[in-house]
């Protein structure tokens, strides 16, 4: 575990997303896939504690990492592109 918690599958979690689809969003399916873990075992069990210290949000598209979860696992989070009015 780390200092905030965080065991070697949270981190696998949050790196997957990082690093396969640049923080997100993607689906609970394609997570659970990527990581070869059961689709319940994470939403039971990984992702309550991502989501209650704010390194994951859910949304109607998939689940996103935060710039927080970024800074934690020590990598730079992806410029968001700018919309032209």
């Amino acid at each position: 575990m780390d200092g905030l918690g965080l065991d070697s599958s949270d981190r696998k979690y949050l790196n997957f997303i990082a690093e396969h689809y640049n923080g997100g969003p993607v689906g609970i399916s394609t997570i659970a896939a990527g990581l070869a873990e059961q689709q319940d075992s994470i939403d039971e069990t990984i992702e309550p504690f991502l989501i209650q210290q704010g390194f994951i949000q859910r949304t109607p598209q998939g689940r996103v990492l935060t710039p927080t979860a970024f800074k934690h696992i020590g990598k730079t989070a992806p410029k968001k592109p700018e919309i032209a009015d």
